[in-house]
């Protein structure tokens, strides 16, 4: 059977009844993924949130179904990694082919000691139906709205005056802040009169969801010049709920009503799985690639999120994933400007650090599609010779891209960062995400994105007890304006006075740490700054730094 999408409740509010419109710190318009993940993540740091919904229902058809592991860690501090994980398919294997060959394999996540995988397949709307769940828990909060339209925006120096459509009629409210994250048709972004910058590809590309039992391992395949279908690429992914995502380059000139015809979706589905498949078609689509973002991600009182601000190809799974990155470097900032403990200059880091992100996402996207769909001749004859020499010889593998799938950006030139002084070795650096690792707490078994609970931490590694001096200190930053929670990890396990032990060695081996070894980490767990030694001076500078102050 399709999946069967519920149905919200409209309820009339208290602001409808007010006889001058009610001043809110934060409106969210669209109850998308982005939406929700922000409007969670504000509701953990004790920030209300108006969130407006102009449906009445999630979103149809599975559209995002690939999941990073940055954003299951994300949505593991916000309370829903773990649900996600079990509903999901994991797979971290993808094996690419040529015609009927296959090109090579290629391993995601190969090292061990992690506690998500590096990607789960999952329909959308589990994703935002699990969120909704979490934001009912959190309603204390989280007021959402069903069937609440933006038909209006004035928005001046220090607020944000919306008109709502509901039911009931129009009404009017204000906020504080404006957050668009109503989709890549924002309303929001036309009322301001924003337009996107970047490329529509002319190439479009036909998506059946079908469900059926196929014995197949969850593994992501893409096909160059396949041969059991006129098509160009093709791509298959395995879903929840025996459902299976195919994909198809179908060209600049094909017919999209026509492609959309059921006898023509399966004549190109039993060429991939085989003509005795009997399948429910549950979503059929027809698109075409967008690589666009606006300029700016912060407008006065309003702030573009997720599609509303850029929008790029589904090729490397880069749209929904990278959008919850935004909410998830926008709320703590948005929380300590409320709150008066940063200036509003630290947007001014969620509009750089976050348009940089979509830059890199367009153009790794804009990479693929050119690789998927080359134009010209020549396009076409150094794709097909890269593929066909990646068989045999490795250098040709890098060279290959069915979609560089989503990683999470390194803001290596972020304002808020503190320059390195010491060297290290190893991937990480200021600007980018903390890395997992296992650790042992008291109570058993942990990992260490599991100890960060959205707000400043200063990781601190010692092999012997932690001196007093250094208790001390941590004492006083934890007392701090903008407090900063002490993570103290024990090397060995004759270490006193710490929080977690590192048996396994894997976090002292990913931070290059060793006894005196000091991260600062911001809210959204990237790292701001680093020291070889303990020195609460440039604790407190970085710290500082890290909030425009």
């Amino acid at each position: 059977m399709p999946y069967e999408y519920p149905k919200f409740e409209y309820r009339r509010n208290a602001d409808q009844d007010a006889k001058v419109p009610v001043r809110h710190p934060v409106v969210i318009a669209g109850a998308g993924p982005v939406g929700l993940a922000l409007a969670v993540d504000l509701a953990l740091k004790q920030v209300p949130v108006i969130l407006l919904e102009a449906q009445d229902t999630i979103s149809v058809g599975s559209r995002a179904i690939c999941f990073a592991k940055r954003t299951l860690e994300v949505c593991e501090r916000l309370g829903l990694g773990r649900r996600l994980l079990e509903k999901g398919v994991t797979w971290k294997k993808g094996v690419v082919f040529f015609g009927d060959d296959e090109v090579f394999e290629f391993d995601l996540l190969p090292e061990e000691g992690h506690q998500f995988p590096a990607f789960i397949n999952l329909q959308q709307y589990y994703l935002e139906l699990y969120a909704i769940e979490r934001a009912q828990e959190l309603r204390e909060f989280i007021d959402l709205r069903w069937c609440s339209e933006l038909q209006a925006i004035d928005s001046g120096e220090n607020g944000v005056r919306l008109t709502v459509g509901t039911p009931d009629g129009a009404y009017q409210l204000d906020c504080d802040w404006l957050i668009a994250a109503d989709g890549a048709r924002s309303f929001c972004r036309k009322s301001l009169g924003l337009e996107f910058e970047g490329r529509t590809f002319d190439d479009q590309f036909l998506i059946a969801d079908i469900k059926t039992k196929a014995d197949m391992p969850p593994v992501r395949r893409f096909w160059f010049a396949p041969t059991f279908t006129d098509a160009d690429s093709a791509l298959l992914h395995m879903q929840p709920d025996d459902v299976w995502r195919l994909d198809f380059q179908i060209g600049p000139e094909a017919d999209a009503a026509e492609e959309m015809q059921i006898e023509n979706v399966m004549r190109r589905v039993r060429g991939m799985l085989g003509n005795e498949i009997e399948p429910d078609l549950e979503w059929i689509s027809v698109y075409r690639f967008q690589s666009r973002c606006i300029r700016n991600f912060v407008h006065g009182r309003v702030i573009f999120t997720g599609d509303a601000a850029h929008q790029v190809s589904p090729f490397g799974a880069r749209g929904a994933n990278s959008g919850i990155q935004d909410a998830e470097n926008l709320a703590w900032k948005l929380q300590l400007v409320l709150k008066e403990l940063a200036p509003e200059s630290l947007l001014d880091s969620y509009d750089a650090e976050r348009t940089y992100a979509a830059e890199e996402n367009i153009r790794h996207s804009t990479q693929s599609t050119d690789f998927i769909a080359p134009k010209g001749v020549v396009s076409l004859a150094y794709r097909n010779a890269v593929l066909s020499l990646a068989k045999q010889y490795k250098f040709a593998r890098p060279l290959i891209n069915s979609g560089r799938l989503s990683t999470p950006t390194i803001h290596r030139d972020s304002m808020l960062n503190t320059a390195d002084v010491d060297s290290w070795s190893g991937k990480l650096m200021p600007g980018a995400p903390a890395a997992d690792a296992p650790l042992q707490t008291p109570e058993g078994e942990s990992w260490l994105l599991s100890q960060l609970k959205g707000e400043f931490t200063l990781l601190y590694f010692t092999e012997d007890a932690v001196p007093e001096l250094v208790e001390a200190e941590l004492r006083s930053l934890s007392q701090n304006l903008v407090p900063v929670k002490p993570l103290l990890i024990g090397l060995k396990p004759e270490s006193q006075g710490v929080s977690v032990f590192d048996l396994q060695g894997l976090a002292a081996l990913r931070y290059d740490a060793r006894n005196g070894t000091t991260y600062l980490l911001r809210p959204d767990q990237h790292i701001c700054a680093r020291w070889k030694t303990f020195s609460l001076d440039e604790i407190r500078s970085a710290l500082n730094t890290a909030t425009c102050n």
